[in-house]
């Protein structure tokens, strides 16, 4: 028996579970069990993420346990050793460790952001709450030092070439070579005529350790807002200008075809975090994030274990997203 087909059976966790669900996503698996949820890494490298040794994925449960706690404390429990012992595997088992996990509160599916999108329960007060939050947690996100870096033209060109390196592949699948061509162009002829402002960015404190990955699945609402999920595996993608994480969310809210909410979430961050340069840069950041959207989802095309369903449902939403980054591309 495999850690991940122990971790459905009820007997393997240190606390009276009744039945256990599974979630699984690229890099991980989730386990809920109706009161919390356990998170297992799976050894896979992508090159920007390396989950390949046991001693990297607890050093990186350790790290999703720090930052995550930076925003929502009251969800993120701790990192448990699971051990075998009886014949089987146990969390908190006597014997050495063989995997870690991630211990979190287990939140309703149905508060869950994407899912209040696709059942029509967002208004624009909510909207308003989670901008509230992403600008409180972003005044107090450390910067300066290497977070600068992640504002740099160095970096950002870095990051759009191994976008469009790692894309390649699928041109002409999930995206045309006209887009490709397109996309390329634009965010070139940005960068080199706005490397004045990419510094002046860095100078007036806006590249912060952030969230990295803030969208619709990385946000419940309940009583309260929860940020969840952030980028533990790379730095890179964490340190950034603060223009980029506002603009994952307004971009993600476009996807969903809620343009309304897209612009009601920038107006209300800019309402608590004034920004007199960020409607210049939110095209440009929107595009990057669709862009990275429609490569990952297109990894999933890769993945022989994906059904032909699945790859015909990933396939349109990596188009959706390469066409949201071109009609981003098209306003630089």
């Amino acid at each position: 028996m495999s850690v991940v087909q122990s971790m459905m059976d009820p007997k393997t966790y240190d606390e009276k579970v009744d039945r256990v669900r599974m979630i699984q996503t690229h890099i991980s698996w989730v386990f809920l069990t109706g009161k919390y949820a356990y998170k297992v890494k799976k050894p896979v490298n992508f090159g920007f993420l390396d989950y390949t040794t046991l001693e990297k994925r607890r050093h990186f449960c350790a790290e999703e346990v720090r930052l995550n706690s930076r925003f929502s404390p009251e969800m993120y429990l701790g990192v448990l050793p699971i051990a075998r012992e009886d014949g089987g595997f146990r969390i908190n088992g006597a014997g050495d460790a063989v995997e870690y996990t991630v211990k979190t509160l287990e939140m309703p599916q149905d508060a869950l952001l994407s899912n209040r999108l696709k059942d029509g329960r967002v208004d624009a007060d909510m909207i308003g709450d989670i901008a509230k939050t992403v600008a409180s947690f972003h005044r107090r996100a450390e910067t300066g030092g290497d977070i600068n870096e992640g504002g740099s033209v160095r970096t950002i060109e870095f990051n759009w070439d191994e976008n469009f390196e790692q894309t390649r592949e699928f041109v002409e699948v999930t995206l045309s070579r006209e887009q490709f061509d397109l996309i390329s162009k634009k965010v070139g002829a940005f960068v080199s005529g706005n490397e004045a402002l990419f510094e002046t960015r860095i100078g007036d404190g806006k590249i912060r350790d952030c969230h990295g990955d803030l969208h619709s699945q990385s946000i419940f609402v309940t009583d309260r807002v929860f940020l969840f999920d952030c980028i533990e595996f790379n730095t890179r993608f964490r340190y950034s200008d603060v223009a980029a994480e506002v603009a994952f969310l307004a971009m993600d809210l476009d996807y969903h075809e809620r343009a309304d909410l897209s612009e009601h979430f920038v107006n209300s961050y800019l309402s608590f975090n004034p920004d007199e340069q960020m409607n210049v840069l939110l095209p440009f950041y929107e595009c990057y994030r669709a862009y990275v959207k429609g490569k990952v989802v297109s990894f999933r095309l890769n993945d022989r274990k994906t059904s032909q369903t699945e790859r015909d449902i990933a396939r349109e939403s990596a188009r959706t997203y390469f066409d949201l980054s071109v009609k981003y591309a098209r306003l630089l």
